[in-house]
């Protein structure tokens, strides 16, 4: 089933398919959008393959592994919508975006344009990128409430310069849930020759995404969020013309392909050719660091099957119809809408503004006295609270958090 098939005009019994997530009974979870909970059946399998490593690691590493790591780089793939030669395995997004800052290089002097709504362990990565590189940093306004895609697309173009080197967006932001328009971001980018890295951190699953429509020439995610695969599952997917562009941040024996130890094999057959590691010799040399536990990367064929029972398409509108009833339940307590209601650009998250004259951390420790785990999100000027609604959040979780807002003295309605 692919990333937008619909689950054949069936109905689903959504409290069913709860019962087959490792969800704490006694927690109101609210917060996929920073850490997915496990379904049963990715559990057992990532388990399974750890056995399978913890029993014999020689044989797991030298025989069982680089079969399985090819298929999941294919199913992982045909997922995404791009080639299993294009696709490097990394352990989240932050490792992804890390590995572009760090191994690519550009012409100074000139600059990179973001945001200013990205995630700020990503706003340190570009900045000691730019440091060692001669570069600067220039942030454009955006428009966080936009009611047309055009809004977002026009004030980033309009931003770019002759010294853009670089544009770097978040897909989806992290604080709000607004959903970018990743893919005419990065044409118009590429009409003025800037190269563009994309923060996809929250977009498989959340979005019906196709990472070759898009047409980044870097597009990283996590995969631990909205598909739930296991911790340490993510990706960089290599845009077409940019396949030698990157160094690796690890040295390893991927470095050199031809001398170790498949040798005259490797320049036979060429760089992008399936090798006996369950890679490519160019994936290899960016995604290769050692010993590792491979075991997240392998589950994630197991996360695919287990949305696509349902349908990724069936998915969607269930999250739609929990955040629809998000912003009732919630708004109904007089708190504004910091996320847009507009088609297109929201999502599994929904934000709202908190009143002045409470902090993050008292609210947090409230909130998880609780038992309602949700994050309480700090900007210039603004307190936010972040719902995230997956297919197995509920109504009256929604209600009990609504409940426990008027308690807490955050909404009095």
């Amino acid at each position: 089933m692919s990333n937008n098939e619909p689950a054949a005009g069936r109905t689903i019994d959504w409290a069913a398919a709860r019962t087959r997530m490792l969800l704490d009974p006694t927690v109101t979870m609210l917060n996929t959008g920073s850490f997915g909970p496990l379904p049963v059946p990715v559990f057992d399998r990532a388990t399974e393959l750890r056995r399978m490593l913890a029993a014999g690691p020689t044989n797991f590493f030298v025989r069982q592994a680089p079969p399985l790591l090819w298929a999941a780089r294919e199913r992982t793939a045909a997922f995404l919508g791009t080639a299993p030669q294009r696709l490097v395995f990394t352990s989240n997004v932050s490792a992804a975006i890390n590995l572009v800052a760090s191994g690519l290089r550009l012409n100074a002097p000139g600059e990179i344009l973001m945001s200013d709504h990205e995630y700020g362990a990503m706003i340190w990565c570009w900045e000691r990128a730019v440091q060692r590189q001669g570069l600067t940093i220039r942030t454009f306004p955006l428009p966080t409430m936009a009611s047309d895609p055009a809004e977002i697309v026009d004030a980033a173009t309009k931003a770019m310069t002759r010294r853009t080197r670089l544009l770097f967006f978040s897909h989806v932001l992290s604080p709000t849930g607004l959903v970018l328009p990743a893919k005419a971001l990065c044409a118009e980018a590429r009409r003025r020759g800037v190269v563009t890295v994309v923060d996809g951190a929250h977009a498989p699953v959340y979005v019906p995404l196709d990472v070759s429509d898009v047409g980044a020439d870097f597009y990283a995610a996590n995969l631990h969020k909205w598909l739930l695969a296991p911790s340490g599952a993510g990706f960089l997917v290599v845009g077409p013309g940019n396949e030698d562009r990157l160094q690796p941040l690890h040295v390893s024996w991927g470095y050199y392909p031809d001398k170790y130890p498949i040798g005259e094999a490797v320049r036979s057959v060429g760089p992008d050719a399936q090798d006996t590691y369950g890679s490519t010799p160019r994936t290899r040399f960016l995604e290769f660091e050692g010993t590792r536990d491979l075991c997240p990367w392998l589950a994630v064929p197991a996360a695919i099957d287990f949305q696509s029972e349902y349908g990724f398409d069936a998915v969607r509108g269930r999250i739609a119809e929990l955040a629809a009833y998000t912003r009732a339940v919630i708004g109904g307590l007089g708190l504004p809408l910091a996320t847009p209601s507009v088609p297109g650009l929201c999502g599994a998250m929904t934000a709202f503004e908190l009143p002045d004259g409470r902090t993050a951390p008292a609210l947090r420790k409230e909130l998880w006295a609780r038992r309602v785990e949700i994050p309480v999100i700090e900007r210039p000027g603004r307190l936010l609270i972040r719902v995230s609604h997956h297919f197995y959040t509920t109504e009256a979780e929604i209600d009990r958090l609504a409940k426990v807002l008027k308690e807490i003295g955050v909404a009095s309605m």
